[in-house]
C-alpha cells in the first residue's frame, strides 16, 4: 500500500460523492426557470424534508461498507453475503415506514416551516410523489457501501453518477418538454432513486457470483451479529443527528441578524459542504482500507492506512485552503448576483479559511473508525464537539453577533477532530491485540 493505492481508491469516491449536492442545486435551477418564487420554494422545502430524513440514514452506507470491507479482508464469502443482506432488511422497512407515515411527517414539517398557501402547496406535490422513492433511496445507500466495502470503486462510481445524470436529464424533459412543473422534478427524482436500484442489483450480480446459498432466516437474523449492527447503526446515527441540531441553531441564530445575513450564511455553508464532500473520498478509501486490513489480519497494512490518512488530511486540507483563498468571491459570486449578499458572505467567509485545517482530521479519520466498525468514538466525538458548540455559541453570540456564530462553527470542527483523535490510541492497542491474536501479523 503506497500514496498511488491510496489516491486510486480516493479520487473516484470523491468525483462520486461531490456529484450528489449537484441534485438538489439541477433541481432548484430548472424549476427557478418557472415563471414565480412560489415553484423554487415549494422544491426547497420538499427537498429539505428528504435531504434531512436521508442523512439521517446515512449509517446504511457507511456501516455496510465497513462491514463488507472486514468480510473482504477476510476473505469470507458467507460473510460478504450477509453484510448486504442485513442492512436491505433495515433499509427496506424504514424506507416503507417512511410512505406509510408520510401524512404525518409532512404535515409536521410543512406546519414547522410554515411556507406560504402556494409554497405550501407545491411542497406537498413534491413531497408526494417523491416520497414513494424512500425504500429505493435507502437500499441505493446499502448497494453503494457494498460496493465500496468490496473496493468495486468504479462500479460504485458509475452506478452514483448514473443517477445523477439520469435525475438532470428527465428534470429537463418533464419540465420542459412536458410542462410538468414541480411534479416533473419530483417525478425525474424517484425514476432515477428506482432505475438506480434496478441497475445496482444487477451490479451486484455481475460483480459478486454469490456462489455460496443464500443465508437462512435465522443466519440472516442472529443475535449477537444484529447487535453489533444495531450498535454500529445507531451510534452513526446520534453522530447525524448531532450534525443536524447544530446547523439547525447555527441557521436560527443567524436568522436573527436578517435576511442577508441569513443568506450569506446559507451560501458558505453550501461552500462548506462542497469542502466537506471532497474530504469524505478520503475517508470512505481509509474506511475500505481499514476494514481491508482488520479482516485480513494485517497489521502492517494497518499501520500504513493510518499514515497514509493522516497525510492525507493535511494534505487536501491544504490544497483546499489555497483553492478557497484564491477563488474566494469567485464561488461566492457563483451563488449569488446580488451584491450586498455576495459582499457579506466573501466578509464572513474568511471564517472558512480556517475550516479544513480544523475540520480535517476530524473528517477523514473517520474513516479509519468506520472501517474498525468502532462508531461509539465517533458519536462521542460529535456529542461532545455539539456541547462545545453550544457553550461558545452562549458566550459569543451577544458580544461579536455573526462572528460569534462562525467561530462555534470553527470550534465546532476542530472539535469534531481533536475528541475524535483521541480515541486513536485506545484504537490502535485493541486493533493490535487482535492482529497479535489472529497470528497474521506482517512486518510492515
Amino acid at each position: 500500500m503506497n500514496h498511488r493505492n491510496y489516491l486510486m481508491l480516493a479520487l473516484p469516491l470523491i468525483f462520486s460523492t461531490i456529484t450528489t449536492p449537484l441534485i438538489g442545486a439541477v433541481d432548484t435551477a430548472v424549476v427557478g426557470q418557472l415563471p414565480g418564487p412560489e415553484y423554487i420554494g415549494g422544491v426547497a422545502v420538499g427537498a429539505i424534508l428528504f435531504s434531512t430524513m436521508y442523512w439521517l440514514f446515512g449509517f446504511l452506507r457507511v456501516g455496510t461498507s465497513g462491514f463488507t470491507a472486514q468480510a473482504h479482508g477476510a476473505r469470507d464469502e458467507k460473510a460478504i453475503i450477509l453484510s448486504l443482506v442485513r442492512p436491505l432488511y433495515i433499509a427496506a422497512v424504514c424506507g416503507c415506514l417512511f410512505i406509510l407515515l408520510k401524512l404525518p411527517i409532512s404535515t409536521f414539517f410543512i406546519d414547522f416551516i410554515n411556507p406560504t398557501d402556494q409554497v405550501k402547496e407545491h411542497g406537498l406535490t413534491y413531497i408526494d410523489i417523491r416520497i414513494w422513492g424512500a425504500p429505493f433511496a435507502l437500499i441505493n445507500y446499502v448497494i453503494l457501501g457494498w460496493l465500496m466495502g468490496l473496493s468495486k470503486i468504479k462500479e460504485a462510481f458509475y452506478l452514483q453518477v448514473g443517477m445523477n445524470v439520469m435525475n438532470i436529464v428527465l428534470d429537463l424533459l418533464f419540465v420542459f418538454v412536458f410542462s410538468w412543473g414541480v411534479s416533473g422534478v419530483a417525478a425525474a427524482t424517484l425514476l432515477a432513486e428506482i432505475s438506480s436500484v434496478v441497475i445496482g442489483i444487477l451490479v451486484v450480480i455481475r460483480v459478486h457470483s454469490m456462489s455460496t446459498h443464500f443465508p437462512s432466516i435465522k443466519m440472516i437474523f442472529d443475535g449477537p451479529a444484529l447487535v453489533k449492527q444495531f450498535n454500529v447503526n445507531r451510534d452513526l446515527f446520534i453522530r447525524t443527528a448531532c450534525l443536524l441540531i447544530m446547523f439547525n441553531l447555527f441557521t436560527k441564530m443567524g436568522a436573527v441578524y436578517g435576511t442577508e445575513v441569513l443568506a450569506a450564511n446559507a451560501i458558505l455553508i453550501q461552500i462548506h459542504f462542497l469542502m466537506a464532500y471532497f474530504f469524505d473520498g478520503f475517508a470512505n478509501a481509509s474506511s475500505i482500507l481499514t476494514g481491508r486490513a482488520i479482516g485480513s489480519g494485517e497489521r502492517g497494512s494497518y499501520t500504513i492506512t493510518v499514515s497514509l490518512t493522516h497525510q492525507w488530511s493535511i494534505y487536501s486540507a491544504v490544497f483546499i485552503t489555497v483553492v478557497y483563498f484564491c477563488l474566494k468571491d469567485t464561488i461566492i459570486g457563483m451563488f449569488t448576483q446580488l451584491k450586498p449578499v455576495a459582499d457579506l458572505a466573501s466578509h464572513y467567509g474568511s471564517w472558512l479559511l480556517l475550516y479544513p485545517i480544523t475540520a480535517c482530521f476530524g473528517l477523514v479519520f473517520y474513516g479509519i473508525f468506520t472501517g474498525a466498525t468502532s462508531a461509539s468514538p465517533i458519536r462521542n466525538s460529535m456529542i461532545y464537539s455539539l456541547l462545545l458548540f453550544s457553550i461558545i455559541l452562549w458566550a459569543t453570540l451577544p458580544t461579536y453577533g455573526n462572528h460569534g456564530l462562525w467561530f462555534a462553527f470553527i470550534m465546532f470542527s476542530s472539535g469534531r477532530s481533536l475528541f475524535l483523535l483521541m480515541y486513536l490510541p485506545k484504537l490502535n492497542r485493541n486493533l493490535y491485540e487482535s492482529f497479535a491474536d489472529s497470528g497474521k501479523i506482517l512486518n510492515g
